[in-house]
């Protein structure tokens, strides 16, 4: 009979003993496999919304200076940081191009745009006036990482089925191929276009009886994005503003909200805008602004004249607090989604105030005035056609120097705003003054999201490379510019520019220029009031070569003789579409017709007085 060994456990053994099969258990379970623990979810991509504002000068956001009411982009710039020394080309299309792709305008196609290409650069390489298919979108790189990707308003990169948004990388697009439109009805610009060239996943599409451009373009972004959330993908929705170009046009309750203001004239305005900047540390206290030699003198208008000029300023105001509200509502829509605090924020202009004044010609006043009510009480209404002119435009661009279409910084410095209210990445009510250009809008996006670049390669073939560089430095604090000492060129109509470090090589042809090189010190003379050329000889000389290097590089063509871009675009509204056809016919017949009308009226004229002279004739012999 075999005997039972009993083993008896004193306390201070059990203790030992539980110590030691604890310490085994732990170790047994270190040694598992990982697969055997329940995996994390990853950290979810962030959407991104780029928010396009058409032809908004530099100080047209509260946040940046503006008198009217941008509450919503305000709080977008609290949420995020503020870059106070952001360059874009002068113009629309070349930008809205650099931004796609993060590649220099000449590389990807937009050397100059439809509307303001002399005859002699068309068709010449770099010369598209479309953006080319040697360049990679932003919705192709992030759709490639498993992005919905969407847009809305304007494209005016190519209207041909193979350049329309959604043959460039967009799921869904309802897009504008034109320049411009109409904001109340589905009209173009008169004598412009032949029709507003709107469409939807690459369709003609009619745009709602009730439409208002700044309304419609968020209401359909909107739209998009709930219709494929149950994907659970990340979205990028680039929405492309109307507002504010030509024509200028706001819902009455906007435009009557400005009904006391800007009755001191674009110049007070001009200098208030100036003081405010300052004063919320987007530009240096005290800084010399220049007055622009094509701005009237507000003194020397007719009552009549002051009258129209304040409404349209007010008109103004209110398609930008229209376009506000719209982002505001978008915004709204985010947070009840839970999607707002892991959305990137990218606010931004195309290029500076438009200064064009479309009446400057009695052949523009008479056909528009045939086509428009042009009423000072109907400005800014349904059925109007108004423009801000060089006036207003200095005040938009305050306290910079130059507007649209040219080199000078009021065309070129618009206000950028990025925010990612749910990360510690972006410093959060910050202002950087580095240099920043919008080709590096792409890369700075494509790193925070976590998407691979292109490398200069894409699905099998060689593509123009990014020349923009990530932004995300500047935006966690770092000081100065991610661009260092390196030459930054650009050139767009003759109007070209070189920045390296804080000094801008700068050239503008009539008419807010005279074709001369100038040199400047942006960092203490953002307003280019003094030029440095003749006290800096070696840097202005070490420039001009960068410059000419760039050129080169980039296949930058000079213009013709008495080129300005302001004539091409007259040229091409009535002589490169079909309907201005019609419309010089129009005006020649109706040229005769004046013409005959003056000769009846001189004839019969003539004849009264002859009866008249015949009939004293006849009482003095009798």
């Amino acid at each position: 009979m075999a005997v039972r060994r009993r083993t008896t456990l004193v306390p201070g053994r059990v203790g030992r003993f539980r110590r030691a099969a604890i310490v085994s258990l732990a170790v047994l379970i270190g040694a598992a496999p990982l697969q055997a623990q329940p995996a994390a979810a990853p950290p979810r991509q962030p959407n991104i919304v780029i928010l396009l504002a058409d032809d908004w000068g530099f100080s047209d956001v509260g946040a940046f200076g503006a008198e009217f009411a941008t509450p919503n982009i305000d709080a977008l710039a609290q949420a995020g940081m503020r870059f106070s020394n952001f360059h874009v080309a002068g113009s629309c299309s070349p930008t809205r191009a650099m931004l796609q792709t993060g590649v220099m305008n000449h590389r990807n196609g937009l050397g100059n745009m439809p509307e303001t290409i002399p005859d002699e650069h068309r068709g010449k390489p770099g010369y598209d006036t479309v953006m080319n298919h040697r360049v990679v979108t932003i919705a192709e790189l992030l759709r490639a990482a498993g992005y919905r990707t969407y847009l809305t308003g304007k494209w005016h990169l190519g209207s041909d089925p193979t350049r329309l948004p959604t043959a460039r990388g967009y799921d869904r697009a309802f897009s504008l191929a034109d320049a411009g439109a109409d904001n109340f009805e589905q009209r173009p610009i008169e004598g412009m276009y032949d029709k507003a060239n709107w469409t939807e996943d690459g369709k003609p599409a009619t745009l709602p009886k009730d439409y208002y451009s700044s309304r419609f373009v968020v209401q359909r972004m909107i739209d998009y994005i709930e219709a494929e959330r149950k994907s659970g993908k990340p979205f990028l929705a680039s929405i492309n503003f109307l507002a504010n170009h030509i024509p200028v046009q706001a819902p009455d309750s906007d435009i009557a909200r400005y009904a006391a203001m800007y009755q001191d004239g674009w110049t007070a305005l001009r200098a208030a805008r100036a003081k405010r900047a300052a004063a919320l540390g987007i530009m240096p206290a005290g800084m010399p602004i220049v007055t622009m030699p094509t701005t009237p003198d507000w003194q020397k208008l007719d009552a009549d004249e002051r009258a129209a000029a304040v409404r349209t300023m007010q008109a103004y105001a209110g398609m930008a607090t229209a376009m506000d509200r719209e982002i505001g509502r978008l915004v709204a829509h985010l947070k009840a989604t839970g999607d707002y605090d892991n959305t990137i924020f990218v606010f931004l202009s195309d290029n500076g105030a438009e200064p064009t004044n479309p009446f400057s010609s009695r052949r523009n006043r008479l056909f528009l005035g045939m086509q428009y009510d042009l009423s000072t009480a109907n400005i800014g209404r349904r059925g109007s056609f108004a423009a801000i002119g060089p006036g207003w435009a200095s005040a938009a661009s305050s306290p910079l120097s130059g507007y649209k279409f040219s080199a000078a910084e009021g065309g070129l410095r618009v206000p950028l705003i990025i925010a990612w209210p749910g990360n510690a990445k972006i410093r959060a009510g910050a202002i950087s003054d580095g240099l920043a250009h919008v080709t590096d809008i792409l890369p700075t996006l494509t790193e925070l999201a976590g998407v691979k670049g292109h490398g200069g390669s894409w699905q099998g073939k060689a593509v123009e490379a990014v020349t923009g560089r990530s932004l995300l430095p500047m935006l966690g604090g770092a000081p100065g510019s991610v661009h260092g000492d390196t030459p930054l060129g650009y050139e767009l109509s003759g109007n070209a520019a070189l920045f390296r470090g804080d000094y801008k090589l700068v050239r503008n042809l009539a008419p807010t220029g005279d074709g001369k090189w100038r040199l400047y010190d942006l960092k203490s003379d953002p307003g280019e009031t003094r030029d440095l050329a003749a006290a800096m000889p070696e840097r202005f000389a070490a420039m001009q070569a960068d410059y000419a290097a760039y050129a080169k590089a980039n296949g930058v063509l000079d213009m013709p003789a008495g080129y300005t871009a302001d004539a091409q675009i007259n040229r091409y509204a009535f002589e490169q579409q079909g309907k201005p056809r019609l419309i010089r016919l129009g005006l020649w017949a109706g040229g005769i017709i004046l013409a005959f009308s003056a000769l009846v009226w001189s004839w019969r004229r003539r004849r009264r007085a002859r009866r008249v002279d015949q009939a004293k004739a006849d009482m003095v012999g009798a």
